[in-house]
């Protein structure tokens, strides 16, 4: 079955970094564009960004643009997300998902002072 494990969130400060990973099984994982999706308290989940299956074509919400990357390893059926210049408003749990489903069960990431 299909399984999307994320790891890598955590506490820290403002304009701190955190990478975040995703480990695919269950399916070729080439053969699907991946996201990350996030979900802040009290809110509706919303997308954060997508890669497409070979890693070309990569895509961000406006609130992410310039801090935030998205990539992937193929050969470790793997997803990455580089979260630099982190924000308050970036605390949400973050998951990983296929595109046109499933999601993981995500990894909380916590920005605060």
């Amino acid at each position: 079955q299909v399984q999307l494990v994320e790891s890598g969130g955590g506490l820290v400060q403002p304009g701190g970094s955190l990478r975040l990973s995703c480990l695919a099984s269950g399916f070729t994982f080439s053969n699907y564009a991946m996201n990350w999706v996030r979900q802040a308290p009290g809110k509706g989940p919303e997308w954060v960004s997508t890669i497409s299956t070979g890693g070309v074509i990569r895509t961000y919400r406006d609130s992410v643009k310039g801090r935030f990357t998205i990539s992937r390893d193929n050969a470790k059926n793997t997803l990455y997300l580089q979260m630099n210049s982190l924000k308050a408003e970036d605390t949400a749990l973050y998951y990983c998902e296929r595109n046109g489903g499933p999601r993981g069960q995500g990894t909380q990431v916590t920005v605060s002072s």
